[in-house]
């Protein structure tokens, strides 16, 4: 068990990694001039292949999570109310990097959706739900 814990948290932490550095691209192309074709360009590059790494890294992530829980128990019984609230941690995240798909496609068709002050305000998200699904599982509050 202590492998498959081993390869969770460190899948889980590159998938962060991507999720943190994603909309960070996302604020340089919403302050991208006008007419800058070619930096325009390498950001979406950058950008698609992040999210594609990123979407590789969660697949594990998500896999070995799931090993742990249905496969060890983890989580199962009586005072295990945090892994039901660590679980609506997890499908955030899902939701959160399916949303980072969508303004990627919307800067890609059409220029930023958003300014770049709301991006960076976006990317403080993340930072939110990893620590609050770390405390969960550490602290176990309830």
């Amino acid at each position: 068990m202590l492998w498959v814990k081993s390869f969770h948290i460190v899948f889980v932490a590159s998938w962060f990694a991507a999720l943190f550095y994603l909309p960070r691209i996302f604020v340089n192309l919403a302050m991208v001039a006008p007419g800058s074709v070619a930096e325009r360009d390498r950001l979406l590059l950058m950008a698609r292949k992040l999210l594609r790494f990123g979407t590789w890294l969660a697949v594990p992530a998500l896999g070995l999570g799931l090993w742990l829980w249905l496969g060890y128990g983890i989580g199962y019984g009586p005072g295990n109310g945090w892994m039901h609230a660590k679980l609506a941690v997890v499908v955030l995240v899902i939701g959160y990097h399916a949303l980072c798909a969508r303004l990627l496609r919307q800067l890609a068709a059409s220029g930023p959706p958003r300014s770049h002050v709301w991006f960076r305000w976006f990317n403080e998200f993340p930072v939110l739900l990893l620590v609050l699904a770390v405390i969960l599982v550490v602290v176990k509050p309830f």
